[in-house]
């Protein structure tokens, strides 16, 4: 029967190397030495060495995740690949993950209401984003919709105000149209369907009083007058039309900048 020879004590605390028949078998830490009664000469079958050896994955394994868990919550999926990095085996891995859930220390449902209510107090996205990264994490969809059918809309509305509110900043100087659009983009990107978007931007409550309009045409008009100085009278109207078109004032508006209503344009040339 295989025979402990020797036990020697590692570099790293708590560590010890087991040699069977003068040569390295495993290693164990200083619970499993005790618990065990592993001493020289001590006899071992080989069901106990795949017993032990089996132990220390499992510790091992269980102690990395728990580390791990120790800096934020994670899903299951985070855990399992974080143990896989470490070469951790699948087996010693899944017992570990079966261990915390038992433990409640990893619970998919909760880390979904957590990172959704975390991104709800700080955060910037909407429901798609929210989905898209929890999917990143292994999270399944029932979870995660079960998760967001919980978050009210008004708890979303606060969400994007946050994620748009500097726009406010642009009011007299881009149009309500272009302002609008660029919130709904900012929005969607983020993950926020169109509905949605457009009551977060009713809420922001950013549309521009006539006043402000004027101004933002005038800013805009005379950018896009002096862009195209160097082209002739109709081709330089023509893009200039174009360009206040693509940045959301209308027809009258565009007119009226043209006509040199809003602004003296020979003025302009002469700066």
């Amino acid at each position: 029967m295989p025979l402990i020879t020797k036990i020697s004590t590692q570099k790293r605390k708590g560590r010890y190397n087991i040699f069977i028949d003068n040569e390295y078998a495993f290693s164990v830490n200083e619970r499993t030495l005790v618990e065990r009664c592993l001493l020289k000469g001590t006899e071992l079958s080989l069901e106990d060495i795949e017993e032990i050896k089996k132990a220390e994955a499992d510790s091992q394994a269980l102690q990395l995740a728990m580390t791990f868990l120790s800096y934020q919550p994670r899903s299951v999926y985070e855990v399992l690949e974080y143990l896989n990095k470490h070469e951790i085996s699948q087996e010693a891995s899944q017992t570990a993950v079966e261990d915390l859930m038992d433990l409640n220390y990893i619970n998919d449902e909760d880390f979904a209401r957590l990172f959704i209510k975390n991104n709800l107090r700080v955060g910037k996205d909407g429901p798609r984003g929210i989905t898209r990264k929890l999917k990143q994490k292994g999270v399944a969809a029932n979870t995660i919709q079960d998760a967001l059918y919980e978050i009210e809309e008004e708890e979303w509305i606060d969400a994007g105000i946050r994620l748009i509110h500097s726009l406010i900043h642009q009011v007299g100087k881009l149009s309500y149209k272009e302002i609008k659009k660029k919130a709904l983009t900012k929005l969607q990107n983020h993950g926020f369907d169109q509905d949605l978007g457009e009551l977060i931007i009713d809420h922001l409550d950013i549309e521009t009083n006539e006043d402000e309009q004027l101004e933002a045409l005038e800013k805009q008009g005379t950018k896009a007058w002096k862009k195209y100085r160097k082209d002739d009278g109709f081709k330089r109207k023509q893009k200039v039309r174009h360009f206040l078109f693509q940045h959301g004032f209308s027809s009258g508006e565009i007119d009226s900048f043209l006509n040199g209503e809003v602004v003296d344009l020979e003025e302009i040339d002469e700066y």
